[in-house]
């Protein structure tokens, strides 16, 4: 960087990245990227949602990533949080079903009743 105009530049390009990761779309969906959920596999979910919201040119859905969500033994584990606050947890979750989410309920509207938190703890 050479000058304060290539700065500038920088930050243009960099605002829409920026903005995904702040969660200004109604629908977040929020992925967690703790230790715990790294090791069980949160990347290729996180990377598969990503892929498949660009698949489908789905631009008004934030992804965002976050520590602890607070279930270990669950992990990976992903939130959606709809326009009205609500959330749904799902759980268990890998690069296949995050797809499916992706498909079901943020195109189709539709929970994956059998992917969410209580369906494992029923």
């Amino acid at each position: 960087m050479k000058s304060l105009q290539e700065l500038a530049e920088i930050r243009d390009r960099m605002k829409g990245k920026v903005s995904l990761r702040e969660g200004t779309n109604e629908i977040r969906i929020v992925v967690g990227m703790a230790t715990c959920g790294i090791a069980a596999g949160a990347k290729p979910v996180y990377n598969a949602i990503r892929e498949a919201l660009a698949v489908k040119e789905i631009a008004d859905v934030s992804l965002i990533s976050t520590g602890c969500i607070g279930v270990c033994r669950l992990e990976p584990i992903v939130e959606i949080v709809d326009a009205s606050g609500e959330k749904t947890t799902y759980i268990r979750m890998d690069a296949d079903k995050a797809k499916r989410v992706v498909e079901e309920h943020i195109i189709g509207g539709q929970v994956c009743s059998d992917l969410v938190i209580g369906a494992a703890e029923g």
